[in-house]
């Protein structure tokens, strides 16, 4: 009997090498690289006013235009911020402007959410071509009607009133139009099923659509806020009355007939910009998500 007897094969030892993360390429580096340069000096670009103008608010009248531009100044006038308040009602102008901007704020969301879900999750006749008629309203600009508003408001005597300027803003297609963009991203299977179990469309919507649209609702509200705070136009034609004047319209007292107190004017803005820097650190994270989502879906 003859044995098949076979040599063992030698096998080459197998090494698991850690599957770590895979490191990008050169050019994808340099290429990143380039593109954090490039966004740090457009940020840098956007800075710019805004520094000048803190610079600005801490020097004297004949330092602001000095040429070449001084960025530190010399010598630092805090006293502006304190004398801005006793110059001029800068408290009332700031309470007028926050009562204007919150109140016109609260109408924009709450119309313009009513209204969007009746363009976004009811069917009726004509629907789509409604929507696009209210919404082509934004193309006309406001010089176009602006003289047959004052007329209307002159007849109803609510010139030199806030309510005119509630009146005229509380209303815009611009936060249907984000609105209905957001709504139109939750499904209609979770609107059907509520209309199952009962629920009106009055309750629909203040039930299961504003708790759904928290992002887009900050969103409105932030860009109406900051809208109606830094208006100038409406609220020069309308008040008449020191009383009732913004914030802007309080800047324009530091302009005289033959000189401008600068400095003032520039403590003013960065005292103007503080509410609305703090309203958007208070819902950046919401504005961000609803700006994202309602320019995607739909």
């Amino acid at each position: 009997m003859t044995a098949n007897l076979t040599a063992p094969v030698a096998r080459k030892p197998t090494t698991n090498a850690p599957s770590g993360p895979r490191r990008p390429p050169g050019r994808a580096r340099v290429r990143a690289a380039v593109h954090s340069v490039l966004l740090a000096g457009l940020c840098l670009l956007v800075l710019v006013p805004f520094v000048w103008m803190i610079s600005s608010s801490l020097k004297h009248d004949n330092q602001v235009f000095t040429v070449p531009t001084q960025w530190i100044p010399r010598e630092f006038v805090w006293s502006n911020y304190a004398d801005i308040w006793t110059q001029i009602p800068m408290l009332a102008y700031l309470r007028n402007s926050a009562f204007l901007a919150i109140t016109i704020s609260f109408l924009q969301v709450l119309t313009g959410s009513f209204a969007a879900y009746g363009f976004a999750k009811l069917r009726f006749p004509g629907r789509d071509w409604l929507f696009l008629a209210y919404l082509a309203t934004i193309a006309v600009p406001w010089q176009a009607y602006m003289i047959p508003q004052y007329l209307i408001m002159e007849k109803l005597g609510l010139v030199n009133t806030h309510l005119s300027i509630i009146l005229l803003q509380a209303f815009g297609a611009f936060g249907v139009f984000l609105m209905r963009q957001y709504y139109q991203s939750i499904p209609d299977e979770l609107i059907e099923a509520a209309r199952i179990d009962g629920l009106s469309e009055y309750r629909i919507w203040w039930r299961i659509m504003l708790p759904l649209s928290r992002p887009a609702i900050a969103s409105l509200g932030l860009l109406t806020f900051v809208a109606t705070w830094n208006d100038y136009m409406g609220p020069f034609i309308y008040f008449t009355s020191n009383e009732l004047w913004t914030v802007q319209l309080g800047l324009r007292s530091f302009v005289g007939q033959y000189d401008a107190a600068y400095a003032m004017i520039m403590t003013g803005s960065v005292i103007s910009v503080v509410p609305v820097v703090l309203v958007f650190l208070l819902g950046q994270r919401h504005f961000i998500q609803g700006i994202a989502t309602s320019g995607l879906k739909g």
